[in-house]
């Protein structure tokens, strides 16, 4: 694959997908992880998505730090080490088929429960164990998105604030899968790709995170709630069925 066309094709990946999560905070990545996984091996595709979610993410908890609920994020960060405890002790590498097939199945998976039975990330316990899933799916798949906001919908807390606390939990659940790619599983990481082009990917999530925060200041909270399921859920079935077909011509 040329350089150039590789640069064009992760310019706009980036920049599409990071106003999309900086709206949503969520289903940027899902799409990104998708279009990664088509054009490299499943190690580097990881990487790289890990280094561009590290720049989006991480740009957006800087813009909405305020609202970050900080007892929150330090126990989930528990539970998303306590997760790579058990995969550095195994150190699985998904095939690409089955990253798409996770990837499909997470948003029916985590389809919102009855109230009385949903997870709420402000319940006791939760965040350590919302920790665990999502990062033993960042560990799997290469994205949480989907199953990290079933914690926030039953929530009632703000959607600043759910953006926000998630942003920052993505942080360190990026940080963690390229540590995870790179390092524990001794994978060979082939991105062939100059260094130049990393410095690119950044820049570009952070001008398409920047770009999304006015759309989210006039976003009313039950718009945002509507839009995040519409958007996880059509993405779902399209990698599932992405998934099984190259498991069927495998």
């Amino acid at each position: 694959m040329g350089s150039v066309f590789f640069a064009v094709v992760l310019f706009a990946a980036v920049l599409g997908t990071s106003f999309l999560s900086g709206i949503f905070g969520m289903a940027g990545g899902l799409i990104l992880m998708g279009i990664l996984l088509a054009l490299l091996p499943v190690a580097s595709a990881m990487a790289l998505h890990a280094i561009t979610q590290m720049a989006s993410n991480g740009w957006r908890a800087v813009l909405w730090r305020q609202y970050i609920h900080w007892p929150v994020f330090l126990w989930t960060t528990v539970g998303a080490l306590i997760a790579l405890g058990g995969f550095a002790l195994i150190q699985w590498v998904p095939s690409t088929a089955t990253a798409y097939v996770v990837l499909g199945l997470v948003p029916f998976l985590v389809r919102p429960l009855p109230a009385d039975k949903a997870p709420n990330i402000l319940k006791p316990g939760m965040p350590v164990l919302c920790g665990i899933i999502v990062q033993g799916l960042q560990l799997t798949c290469g994205v949480s998105g989907p199953t990290l906001d079933i914690f926030y919908v039953r929530s009632g807390l703000d959607r600043r604030v759910i953006v926000a606390t998630k942003a920052a939990t993505q942080v360190v659940g990026h940080a963690i899968k390229l540590g995870y790619f790179t390092l524990l599983t001794f994978s060979a990481v082939r991105v062939e790709l100059e260094l130049w082009l990393y410095g690119m990917a950044i820049v570009t999530a952070i001008t398409g995170t920047t770009l999304a925060r006015r759309v989210l200041e006039a976003m009313s909270d039950k718009t945002f709630m509507v839009w995040s399921q519409r958007i996880i859920m059509t993405l779902g079935a399209a990698y599932l069925g992405w998934g099984i077909w190259l498991h069927a011509a495998a």
